[in-house]
C-alpha cells in the first residue's frame, strides 16, 4: 500500500468512524475552534494527570479532513505530556506544510497519513484546526481559535 492509499483509507475511516467523538464531562480544559473558510467547528476537551493528557475527546462538525485529523489527534496524544504533544505538533505541522519535511514518519504512526493534505494547500487549515484548538485548551485560553 502506498502513502496515497494510506492517506485515503485512514482519512475515510476516521471521518466515517471518528474516535473519541463526544463531550468529555467533566473536562479539565476545553477550547473551541473554527475554520471560517470551510465552516469547520469543533470543541476539544482534555483531562490531565499532572502534565500528561489522560483523556481527550472532541465534538463538532466539519469536512472529512477536519474530522479525521481530530480523531487521529485524540488517539495520538493520550498518555503524552505537554512537551511530547508540542513536539508532535511541530512534526505534524511540518508534514502538512513542507514537501521536504524531515519528519520520521514511523514515529508518527497513523498521523503520517495526514501527509497527503500538503497536496491540497487550502486544506492544511482543516487538518491543523484541531491541533491549534488542543494547544489552546492546554493553555487554558479563553478566546476561541480561528484559522483566519
Amino acid at each position: 500500500m502506498d502513502l496515497k492509499d494510506l492517506y485515503r483509507d485512514v482519512i475515510v475511516d476516521h471521518n466515517r468512524n471518528p474516535r473519541n467523538f463526544g463531550k468529555l464531562d467533566p473536562a479539565d480544559a476545553h477550547a473551541d475552534g473554527h475554520n471560517p473558510l470551510c465552516g469547520d467547528r469543533l470543541t476539544m476537551y482534555v483531562n490531565l494527570d499532572g502534565e500528561r493528557v489522560s483523556d481527550t475527546k472532541f465534538e463538532g462538525a466539519g469536512c472529512a479532513i477536519s474530522v479525521a485529523s481530530a480523531s487521529l489527534l485524540t488517539e495520538a496524544v493520550k498518555g503524552k505530556s505537554r512537551d511530547e504533544i508540542k513536539a508532535l505538533f511541530v512534526d505534524v505541522h511540518a508534514l502538512l506544510t513542507q514537501h521536504d519535511a524531515n519528519v520520521d514518519l514511523s514515529r508518527l504512526g497513523k498521523l503520517a497519513a495526514l501527509s497527503g493534505v500538503r497536496e491540497f494547500p487550502a486544506r492544511v487549515k482543516c487538518a491543523s484546526l484541531c491541533w491549534h484548538t488542543l494547544n489552546a485548551a492546554l493553555a487554558h485560553a479563553d478566546e476561541p481559535v480561528s484559522t483566519e
